[in-house]
């Protein structure tokens, strides 16, 4: 199983995971770049987790490759390779061209084979997840990767501070599972709610063992969610505000799922100054509801929404209790504007104002046209040209603009 994690240092706390949860690391390196920030923070993950370390240097076929480059900024980090008469394996490739994939894939086969992996398939299964969502039709779903033991549908399991009963199970091509083994990837059913990134998976033998561990787990999770809150109270920040000591932003994150919500809180985290402090109180995935509204104006914290949006009820309560709601679909925007209302606290100069909201009845194609939604309006006006959202469960699925309107067979500017 291959698990691919992002470069970019949004995904520090993915890329920290996937070290964790993998035999084998296989460090990707361009040729053209060499050693990136990241990388050295992807090689401090899979030493701290214990994993051997694999480097491809890719983009072997550009013009300005320049191996022996990337190979002086791995030595530099304790990674010398073979070539320099060190210990770490370095493959040059090209994932474009295909060259040489080959022989990485045979080091890899080789170094497992020096490590003797094995795995118990007739115990209990144990997992982590990967990720964690909400879909509509299915409800929380866990992308678990099954580490040991066998998982059978309707085995109890305790997920986190979740627990259930495996309802369904889905390949990564879609297709249903009756039975895991280990090293399976499979997207897991049955969960009353959404798990974490990195959360254990562990199939008990009955569902009332399921359940005291579950509620143990959730216990302990509550004592140390009340400790961590107690330390920073209301009235203190306002002390510290009134005597010009700190200046506390607050932050609740959304997002579409929980790897993106992790992402985008550790970036915010980093921007704390000696002057202003940020701090997310709330992060998971799933739509902005009216608890995150209340906790939010409990707390004097704003609400950032990644590729998610509040319902008109939430929106309407949001703006009753003067909690500041913003929407992105970018993480590097949702960062920078929060680095600019950190400068000064800023209040947003943007307010953006619907015009209207439709709910799509009927969908229908139309040769050499596309796509057309029959719709009927459900407040406001709807106006030819103007911005729309596609929004299903609190998520945004498109964005773009309205080229064509129509009543009947009658052209319509709104």
């Amino acid at each position: 199983v291959f698990l691919d994690t992002p470069g970019h240092e949004a995904f520090s706390a993915m890329r920290a995971r996937g070290a964790n949860v993998t035999d084998i690391v296989v460090l990707v390196v361009a040729a053209n770049d060499g050693v990136m920030p990241q990388t050295i923070e992807a090689i401090n993950h899979a030493k701290a987790a214990g994993v051997p370390i694999l480097v491809a240097v890719n983009k072997m076929d550009l013009p300005d490759a320049n191996p022996d480059r990337v190979m002086q900024g791995l030595s530099e980090h304790g990674l010398v390779p073979e070539a320099w008469g060190g210990d770490t394996v370095c493959v040059p490739v090209s994932a474009k061209a295909g060259t040489n994939l080959d022989s990485l894939l045979e080091y890899i086969h080789l170094q497992s084979e020096l490590l003797e992996l094995r795995a118990n398939s007739s115990k209990n299964a144990r997992g982590t997840v990967i990720e964690g969502k909400i879909e509509r039709g299915r409800g929380p779903v866990a992308t678990v990767l099954v580490r040991e033991g066998t998982l059978k549908v309707g085995d109890p399991f305790v997920c986190g501070v979740h627990f259930g009963k495996v309802r369904a199970m889905l390949d990564d091509r879609g297709q249903r599972l009756d039975v895991a083994g280990p090293s399976t990837p499979v997207e897991i059913l049955g969960l009353p709610g959404v798990p974490d990134s990195g959360d254990e998976f562990i199939a008990v033998g009955s569902e009332k063992d399921a359940r005291t561990l579950g509620e143990h787990r959730a216990q302990k999770h509550r004592v140390a969610e009340l400790r961590a809150s107690s330390k920073v109270k209301l009235e203190d920040l306002f002390q510290h505000l009134e005597a010009g000591e700190i200046e506390t932003l607050n932050v609740i994150v959304k997002g579409d799922v929980q790897g993106s919500v992790e992402a985008l809180a550790e970036s915010l985290a980093k921007l704390s100054t000696d002057k202003v402090e940020l701090r997310v109180i709330h992060g998971a995935a799933g739509g902005i509801n009216e608890s995150d509204v209340n906790l939010a104006a409990s707390t004097n914290a704003i609400i950032i929404g990644f590729h998610v949006r509040p319902e008109p009820k939430v929106a309407a309560l949001a703006e009753k209790e003067s909690v500041e709601i913003r929407l992105y679909t970018i993480i590097y925007d949702a960062v920078d504007d929060v680095k600019k209302a950190m400068a000064g606290l800023l209040k947003p100069t943007f307010r953006e104002v619907p015009l209207g909201r439709v709910e799509v009845r009927e969908a229908f194609n139309i040769p050499k046209i596309g796509t057309i939604a029959g719709c009927y309006v459900l407040d406001g006006k709807v106006e030819r040209n103007a911005h729309v959202r596609l929004i299903r469960d609190s998520v945004q699925v498109y964005q773009g603009r309205l080229s064509s309107l129509r009543r009947f067979k009658d052209d319509v500017r709104e």
